[in-house]
């Protein structure tokens, strides 16, 4: 169910006994549209198996087709889709949705600039609220035509490629999002970053990680400057890796109960800024652990003893964490900090004041900072906890409810933007076994 549709308040389920589940998570959002792009840049047809079937990798490939490129399911489920990918040539012409998809309302942009007449960008009503500026400037600075600093707006080219300063502290999609297609434009082009600290900078290693696999050479070896040379993308075949961020409110859950979560299949190195759940986790007082170790994964298994730790912890590199940590930080025995993810407030909604807003509303004692949430421990109430289309909202709510009876997320139909069986996956992990 798309977000932007109406949805009843869902009861969270309360758990009443230690949850004991294994959890098979769908592939990653970041890796999924990151390497459609790449595939439809291409210089020949590849695939991109177990890709995320979600609400914003469906706006991308919606998007991808638009533009020029055939994508064709090779094999599907409920949750992933393996998909054929042949590179066309990219026309002009497209009305482009961007829903609430930051990927796609700053990735896509770069590669409409190619195309042979203007493209257009539109989204949802809060997408309008999105910080977009600093990539459209960018792209003007390379030679675009851009009619508005917000969507809606039109693109148009040539873009030659070239040097571009910007400030890419509200968000690091406005970097990966001229890193996807730099080796596209005819001069390459070269990213210098001015301003406060690049937020979730794995992301961006991520992005440098699979244009290297691609053949695309990127020199990043001077801080906060990016180089990419002009040339091909290589086809490929791309196996996505599981959604690390979407195992939060699943490992979380072994934390409240008292419980043990497994999720199979968690890369032994990724670039993945959900890998540091497995930190994150261990200070707030479960035991992590691996299991049935392969050769580049094993299984994440995680303990909780049903008492929750504060934490004081800088997120700013894992900001899309925030709202599983602050639901766990709601629960927790003593005070919590977080800090470092100001810019959470230009996501799909003011994420700090959304959380503080629906942890007082239950009862709890949740503080707004300049940079983050101060959260200490109060009891807390059912009530309705408002998910502000934002799909990490609902999943902290869900959290919550675990351990305070009475809850109720509002439209958590929104969990379809990158996870759409949550509620399936939530109830079944919650069955006796």
């Amino acid at each position: 169910m798309p977000a932007s549709m109406p949805s009843p308040h869902w009861p969270a389920p309360t758990a009443t006994a230690p949850v004991t589940a294994t959890v098979s998570l769908p592939g990653s959002k970041s890796v999924t549209n990151r390497a459609l792009v790449l595939a439809a840049l291409a210089e020949g047809p590849g695939m991109v198996r177990r890709a995320l079937r979600s609400r914003d990798a469906d706006l991308m490939v919606a998007a991808l087709r638009a533009l020029g490129a055939t994508l064709e399911p090779a094999g599907e489920t409920a949750a992933s889709v393996d998909w054929q990918v042949t590179p066309g040539p990219i026309r002009g012409g497209a009305a482009i949705d961007a829903g609430l998809a930051g990927t796609v309302m700053r990735f896509v942009p770069p590669m409409a600039a190619l195309a042979d007449g203007p493209v257009s960008f539109d989204g949802d009503p809060h997408a309008r609220k999105r910080p977009m500026g600093p990539i459209l400037d960018a792209l003007r600075a390379l030679g675009a035509r851009v009619d508005n600093d917000a969507l809606p707006f039109t693109i148009s080219g040539p873009l030659t490629g070239g040097e571009v300063t910007l400030d890419a502290s509200g968000s690091s999609q406005f970097v990966s999002g001229l890193l996807l297609t730099a080796a596209r434009f005819e001069k390459g082009v070269t990213i210098r970053h001015v301003g406060p600290p690049v937020p979730s900078q794995p992301h961006i290693e991520m992005t440098v990680q699979m244009l290297r696999a691609a053949g695309v050479t990127v020199d990043d070896s001077e801080h906060n400057v990016w180089r990419v040379e002009p040339g091909p993308i290589a086809a490929r075949d791309l196996t996505v890796e599981p959604d690390l961020s979407n195992a939060a409110p699943f490992l979380a859950a072994a934390l409240v109960t008292g419980g043990t979560v497994t999720i199979p299949a968690w890369p032994l190195e990724t670039t993945q800024p959900g890998d540091a759940l497995r930190g994150l986790l261990t200070t707030m007082g479960a035991t992590v652990t691996r299991a049935d170790t392969r050769a580049d994964s094993a299984d994440l298994v995680v303990t909780g003893t049903g008492e929750v730790s504060g934490i004081d912890a800088d997120l700013h590199e894992v900001g899309e964490l925030t709202p599983t940590i602050a639901a766990l930080a709601a629960l927790a025995t003593t005070p919590s900090r977080i800090r470092g993810v100001s810019h959470l407030r230009g996501h799909e909604t003011d994420r700090l004041a959304a959380l503080a807003t629906e942890i007082n509303r239950l009862g709890g004692d949740a503080e707004e900072t300049d940079d983050g949430l101060v959260i200490r421990p109060r009891p807390l109430h059912g009530g309705t906890f408002h998910s502000y289309d934002d799909h990490r909202m609902a999943t902290a709510g869900a959290v919550i409810g675990l351990r305070v009876p009475g809850v109720e997320v509002e439209n958590v139909a929104t969990t379809a933007k990158t996870l759409p069986e949550f509620v399936q996956m939530w109830t079944a992990m919650l069955e006796p076994r």
